[in-house]
């Protein structure tokens, strides 16, 4: 299937609907995703990025749809991850007359994945070339997300093919933001930020104005991964921006895990503390909830309370690999607190005050510990730790 997106400019890619997991499993993909490409015929012809490998044959076949491959005069590798280069040797032992358009970074990356000798020629940022009528801008964008990756500006039609940025992982029926549900395609671009893009953020905002000072007009933002931002693409913009500062929201997050069900009457009563201080906030179970929905949770929140009950002398094993991916995803501007619950050591707090710093969290009240079944007093210690992290955020943000 292929789908003109402008006048001789098409969609060849793939939507995969069954894909759950993504980077290996690392990376939850609930609603599915797309793996991009996109075929720009002119009086020289262009493939700008492929798809991931296991859909080769049907990639070939749009394709072929369209043009002999044998016509193609560049293929456009704007980042070499196998899941946009995974059929390049496919398409390059058809199309024999390209060359291959790589940043400078990609001089390394793409024979590092594959071991070829192909026609290889570096661009770097403000390099361009003409294929007729329209003619291509490249814009080296390192770090968003891998050292090689770019972007290519399609003048005359104001079209930005920007790789992974501005993506999300989401199968759809359409190809175009206009087409889907708004609510469904902001929890996903989010997501993918929060779980992708956040360690980035400082270059997110130096490649925003670099590309704003380019003063080029953008019409349509065409990403690697989900759906093309057809109306008012530069809404993507703005919500980038806004994600990548990171200023501190009045919102909260409440993450536990409980054995018997002690820590977890803590948690509901540090959450009711958060509500007599007015901070809207979630409760949620670690161990019943999809991993990177809590870092997508935990990205938004100005301030994340963490509970366990404390066994092995730690906390509950199910927390280390929230922390893990935590402390790599480099969030800012957040405060926090840990509590908990024992019967026998009761380590699990400040372990989890530890871990906390570690991911960057100001920890600005002491931890709850408890031992046993908490007692009347012991909720109201959990409900004023509750309450004073929210007025201290409160504080923070102004509210």
């Amino acid at each position: 299937m292929h789908t003109e997106i402008k006048p001789g400019i098409h969609w060849i890619g793939i939507v995969d609907w069954g894909l759950r997991h993504f980077h290996g499993h690392e990376l939850s993909t609930n609603r599915g995703s797309t793996y991009n490409s996109y075929l720009i015929l002119d009086e020289k012809i262009a493939v700008v990025d492929t798809v991931w490998a296991p859909f080769t044959e049907e990639f070939m076949a749009n394709l072929r749809q369209l043009v002999d491959p044998a016509r193609i005069d560049y293929v456009i590798t704007n980042h070499a991850e196998p899941d946009h280069s995974g059929a390049l040797p496919a398409l390059m032992r058809e199309a024999v007359n390209a060359t291959m358009i790589v940043s400078r970074k990609g001089l390394e990356s793409v024979p590092g994945h594959y071991h070829q000798n192909w026609p290889l020629k570096a661009v770097a940022t403000g390099d361009t070339l003409s294929l007729g009528r329209r003619e291509l801008l490249f814009v080296e964008a390192p770090m968003l997300h891998w050292p090689d990756s770019m972007f290519t500006y399609v003048k005359n039609e104001a079209l930005l093919l920007s790789n992974d940025a501005f993506g999300q992982h989401y199968a759809t029926a359409f190809r175009c933001n206009d087409q889907v549900d708004a609510a469904e395609l902001e929890q996903e671009a989010l997501k993918y930020y929060a779980n992708i893009l956040a360690p980035f953020s400082g270059q997110v905002i130096k490649k925003i104005d670099e590309l704003l000072a380019l003063k080029l007009p953008v019409e349509m933002i065409a990403p690697s991964h989900g759906v093309i931002w057809r109306q008012n693409p530069l809404q993507i913009v703005a919500k980038y921006q806004e994600w990548a500062a990171q200023k501190p929201r009045r919102q909260a997050v409440v993450l536990y895990e409980s054995m018997w069900h002690a820590t977890r009457r803590l948690a509901e009563a540090a959450g009711d503390g958060l509500a007599e201080a007015g901070v809207p906030h979630k409760l949620l179970y670690v161990s019943a909830n999809d991993r990177n929905d809590l870092l997508t949770e935990i990205f938004q929140a100005g301030a994340v309370l963490v509970g366990s009950s404390t066994v092995n002398n730690g906390f509950l094993p199910s927390l280390a690999p929230v922390f893990s991916e935590w402390k790599g995803l480099r969030m800012k501007n957040k405060i926090g607190a840990a509590f908990g619950s024992y019967g026998w050591s009761g380590e699990a707090v400040k372990l989890m005050e530890a871990q906390l710093k570690e991911c960057g969290v100001n920890v600005v009240h002491e931890g709850v510990n408890v031992k046993w079944q908490p007692r009347p007093d012991d909720l109201a210690a959990a409900r004023a730790l509750g309450r004073a992290v929210g007025e201290t955020l409160k504080g923070e943000t102004g509210a």
